[in-house]
This record gives C-alpha cells, structure tokens and sequence, in this order.
C-alpha cells in the first residue's frame, strides 16, 4: 500500500490522528479480533497531500474539481485491487469531530470502481467544508487548527438486518442492562424496530413491532417477525460487551446481519448522562481473584492495563474493574484445568466452599479457544523471554530520553508525534513483555512458603538473598544522582498513573529511608539452625532458593523497568495536562482520549464530572473482598452470598 497515504483497516498506526476518529475505532475492534467488514484507510497524509494552494474553506465544489495526486491514485488502486473490487462503502472519518458532528459528514454506499471510489474520497473530504459543518464548528467552539479527514473504505456485505446495540441501557442509563434495536434490511428509512433488553447473559425482555418502512416494502409475513432471536441477540451483545471492554466506557454500536453473521461498522462512547458504574462482576457469572494493586483505578491507568491484559478465552475477559479495583477472572484457569482433567490442581488455591460459577461454555468449544490461543501463546513467551535482557539493559536510558522529550514538546501536535513515533510501542511493545517478565518463575515464592512451615521464626533470614546493588544502597556508596535513576521511579502505588513519583520532589532522596538487609551473618546464623533441625531439607531447599533467587532478581528488575515505564506514561499524561489546560483532568479520561483531546476534539471532556464522582465514591467504600463469586454489589458495605472473603493473595500474583 502506499507508503504512509493509504494503511490496511487494522493497521497498528491508524490512531485518530492518521485516520480520524471513525478510522481508529473500527482498527481497534479490527485488531481485537471483531467482525469488521474488510477494508482500508485512507490516511489524513492524503488529505493533505491533496490540499490545493487555493483551497477555500467555504467552497467544497474545488475539491470535487481537482484531480486528485497520482501517488494518492496509485495507493487507493492498490488497496482497492488487493480488497477485490466490486461496491465498497466510503466514509469520512474526521480528526476533530465534535460529538454533535457525528453524522454530518459524508457517506457514500454501493460505490463501484476506481473513479468512483476516488470521486466518493473527495467528497468525504469536501464534507469537512460544507456551510453547515463549518457554521457548526463555529457555534461550538471547535478548533480547525490541524483539522484533517481520513476516509475510509470497506467491502459491501449484503445487509439482511441491520441496527444499533447499545452497552448501556439509553433510556434509564442502567449500565447493567444492553439494548439492541434491530430492522429489516439495512435500516434506513425504517421508523419501527424491534427492541431486545439483556442483563446478566440473559434475555430480560423483547419488544417486537411492525417494522413499518418509508419507501422499502417488506414482506407480509416479516413486518411483525422477530428480526433476531435469543440466541442472535446474545451473540450481538457479547460482541458489544468486547467493544465496551476495549473503550472502558458503556458504547453504542452500529451492526448489520449478513447471511454469515453480524459484522460491526462503528462504535462511539455513550455520552454519560449518569453517574458511572465501574462494576465488571455485572458483565457476566465468574470468580474474580483481587490483582496486588493498594488502591481504586484511574480511567487512565484501567485503560493501561487493559492493553497488558489482551488474554481471553473465547468471549470471556482474564480481567475486570470491580470499584476501580483490579481484579483477576479465575473462571477461565479453572475451566481449562477441569477440561483437560486437572481440576484439583486449579482449584488448588481457592478455598473450600467458595462458589465456582461455570463458563457457559461446552467442554469441547473450552479446548478449542485453548488450543487457538495456546500455540500464540507460547511462541510469544518465547520471543519474550528472549528480549527481555536486552530489554531490561536499555529501557532506563530509553525512559531517561524520553521524559526529557516530552518535556520538550512545546505543542499539542509535537506530543501526539511522539506518542506516534515513540511512547506508543513503549507501551504496546516494551511493556507488554516486561508485564509478562514480572510473571516469570515464581518457584522462589513457593520455596519461602514451604520455609514459612519448617522454621517460621527464621523465614524471612532464610529467604534473604544478597544483593551487591542494594548492599552499595544501603552502605551509602551509591551517589545522589544514581540514587534518583534507579529508584526515583519506584513508589507503593506506582502503577496507578496519576500518582507522583519521588523523583518529581527535589528533596525526595534527602527525606528517603531504605529498610537494611538483613547481615549476612545472622543469615548464616539461620541456616545453621535450619541445618540441625531438618539436615536433609535444609541443604536441598538452600541450593533450590540460590537458583530461584537469579529468576526473582529478573523478576523484581522486569516489575522495577514497568514501574519506569508508567513513570514515562504519567509525565506524558502531566504534559497532556499542560498543553491541554485541563491538569489532572487527563487522568479521568482513557489514553486514547487523551489523544483525541490532543487531536483537538474535546467531546470526552464531557464524561469527566462523572468519573471524578464515580472515583471519588469508590475511593470511600470499605476493601472489598479478596475473592468475588458473581455479580457484586458496591454500594453494600458487606459481602453477601456472591462474594469470598479470603486472605489467599497470591491467587491474583
């Protein structure tokens, strides 16, 4: 594809900036592994590539007029050849659109071969500037400074019904129950559609009307036929449950229904109009397990860890927000195990009596989704603990550069190419795989347990590993400045984004206390006493705990580079803040709001008095329990029947 002018629907670069809002919705569900009609994008480069020096804003007919680049041509007949042809679906998908705007920008349908596929671009770009778009943008404040269009084009399907699901009920706001509207056909021209409300995996209640139409007949025997059934309507709102995961927030989606299955064309948050619920254990009936996070979750921060947390199996999240609390889905371990006949050994941690909600998902389709998922798996274990290293050796620096970058940027525009060029793949990339690093052999943690029951008094000596690092620490030889670099980024809450680091207070290494390792001496003066205990374990357990204490320490140094890496995230975040005026506001809205708040749309803004209520209010419940057992009520200030209180805490490890 054209270099940079035209990228494919998922393509990892087609954020709201390349593509426009619109674009970069449909390439997260696209490689989130959603139905979405193929297709591809044509990138804000070529609308600007386009841009003629006596462009007037006010006059949309010159863009219809001009010819359009021949590299622009050269890229769209490529993508077009390689989609195969025939009627595709051209849409706009502008950087800056207001809310209100969605809508007002143009769509063409059916359009058939390659002159037509290029007039329908210029008209989606000439839409930018018809009189009611800009006279819009006028009344609500909307910048036009880096005001661009993407446009995008997808493969017709042939449409048998069509509608929109919505993730949270749109009547009553009830983030608990989904709605969907579904029509015969493609939708349009229908003043009637059938209704379906699902709460809790089930169907709550239907309404089925005559689908009246305005210039489309419909078959007698359909106009009061049930456009879906059930089954249908809970395959939809399981895929909009996916959408929903992805945003963070409730979403409306628009679907259609081919004679292969439903495909998604566009998502878009729901504006809140309600207070925010952040509750997962609604989503559907599992076990959660509390993840060792100290306290309640930014939307920032919940929109990290949902890109470190991509493992599913089949429709079921392998983690949730409960209260802004983060935890972990077991239902899915315990599902495999007992398939594949090692159910004890999964239920191994979890106490006895606690209730263990079934998947609803077959024996057989369990061991499908796992060996789907199990080959990827491993080969990107291995990759990863391949360059993890080397990963380890460069990210400081890499982070010491960066946050001096981010400093830097003077401009909206300049942070949002450093997040394109940079800070993106330390994230997506780098951070993915020091995650998995802090996850690495734990053999050392079941080794102290087991010296915990031998000799209790003596455990943490027993334990203790030398460390010339820390031992430089605590003797004082390590300088101010080293000081700051290798523990500035490190803090008891410090993967929650809106929270300081003790590198940003000057004073900081002046006030720090470290706790002393243990001398080596009464160490020693511990496994002797060990030795004449229990002479045949303590020699065996010893030379098990020295080859567990080399994994820990790349364990701690990958957990202490992720640390590092959100210290990176949060000054861009800051920064955001700063360019944006809207300070520690940025941490209310997701990551890729923010970067649509730096792409000048500022239509999320509206969602933050709602979530700074909602952070507020979990912030001020009571610690929920250790162990959740279905659907859980936060506004109660006691465990009831759906929950386990345990103090098991290396289930979430």
């Amino acid at each position: 594809m054209g270099e940079g002018l035209v990228l494919g629907l998922g393509d990892p670069a087609a954020d709201v900036v390349t593509v426009g809002g619109k674009g970069a919705a449909l390439a997260v569900m696209v490689r989130a592994g959603l139905p979405v009609p193929p297709g591809f994008h044509v990138t804000t480069d070529a609308y600007r590539e386009f841009l003629f020096p006596d462009t007037r804003h006010g006059d949309p007919a010159a863009f219809v007029r001009v010819a359009m680049p021949p590299a622009v041509v050269r890229a769209v007949e490529q993508a077009y050849d390689e989609l195969g042809g025939g009627p595709v679906a051209v849409r706009a998908s502008v950087v800056a659109e207001a809310g209100d705007l969605v809508g007002q920008y143009d769509t063409f349908l059916g359009v058939t071969g390659l002159p037509a596929v290029l007039d329908a671009i210029r008209k989606c770009w000439a839409s930018l500037w018809t009189d009611r778009a800009v006279a819009y943008r006028a009344r609500s404040g909307v910048a036009e400074d880096g005001l661009a269009a993407g446009v995008v084009v997808q493969r017709m399907v042939e449409i048998r019904a069509a509608g929109v699901l919505c993730t949270a009920n749109p009547v009553t706001g009830d983030p608990t129950e989904s709605v969907v509207n579904a029509s015969w056909g493609s939708g349009s021209g229908r003043i009637n559609a059938d209704s379906y409300v699902v709460r809790g995996g089930a169907e709550v209640r239907r309404e089925v009307v005559d689908k009246a139409v305005l210039g489309v007949p419909v078959l007698e025997t359909s106009r009061m036929a049930a456009v879906l059934d059930t089954e249908k309507v809970l395959e939809l709102v399981a895929l909009g449950e996916r959408v929903r995961e992805l945003y963070g927030v409730p979403v409306d989606v628009e679907w259609v229904r081919d004679g292969s299955g439903f495909a998604l064309l566009q998502a878009r948050p729901i504006a809140a109009t309600v207070a925010e619920v952040w509750n997962d254990s609604l989503v559907g009936d599992f076990l959660w397990a509390a993840a060792d996070v100290p306290s309640v979750m930014t939307p920032a921060t919940w929109s990290l860890v949902r890109v470190l947390a991509q493992a599913r199996l089949g429709d079921v999240p392998a983690t949730g927000n409960i209260g802004g609390r983060l935890y972990l889905n077991l239902s899915p371990r315990l599902a495999v195990g007992t398939a594949l006949g090692l159910g004890r050994l999964a239920r191994r941690d979890i106490p006895r009596g606690t209730e263990m909600p079934a998947l609803p998902m077959s024996r057989g389709r369990i061991l499908v989704e796992t060996a789907k998922g199990a080959i990827p798996l491993l080969r990107r274990n291995r990759e990863d603990r391949r360059r993890l290293p080397e990963l380890l050796a460069r990210t400081p620096a890499r982070c010491a550069v960066l946050r001096e970058r981010i400093a830097r940027c003077a401009t909206r525009g300049e942070l949002l190419a450093l997040w394109r060029s940079d800070v993106d793949s330390l994230l997506r990339r780098d951070c993915v795989i020091l995650d998995a690093g802090t996850r690495a052999d734990r053999t050392g943690e079941r080794l102290t347990a087991k010296l915990q029951r031998l000799a209790k008094e003596d455990a943490e000596l027993l334990a203790a590993v030398y460390d010339p690092e820390q031992a430089r620490l605590y003797t004082g030889e390590t300088d101010r400045e080293t000081y700051v670099r290798q523990w500035g980024h490190r803090c008891a809450d410090e993967f929650e984004v809106s929270v300081p680091r003790p590198a940003e207070d000057p004073d900081w290494p002046d006030r720090s206390e470290v706790d002393e390792a243990p001398p080596e001496q009464e160490c020693e003066e511990a496994w002797d006493r060990m030795s004449r205990k229990h002479p045949k374990k303590a020699a065996r357990l010893r030379g098990q705990l020295d080859k567990a204490a080399v994994a820990g320490r790349v364990r701690e140094r990958a957990r202490s580079e992720k640390a590092r890496v959100f210290s990176v995230l949060r000054a861009f975040l800051v920064r955001a803040g700063e360019l944006t005026d809207q300070g520690d506001d940025v941490f209310m809205l997701t990551f890729e709001e923010t970067l649509t708040l730096l792409a000048g749309d500022e239509k999320s803004l509206r969602s933050i008095p709602a979530r700074r209520e909602a952070y507020r209010r979990y912030r001020e419940l009571p610690p929920y329990p250790h162990l959740i057992s279905g659907r859980f009520e936060l506004d109660r200030t006691t465990t009831g029947t759906s929950t386990v209180d345990s103090g098991q805490e290396s289930l979430a490890e």
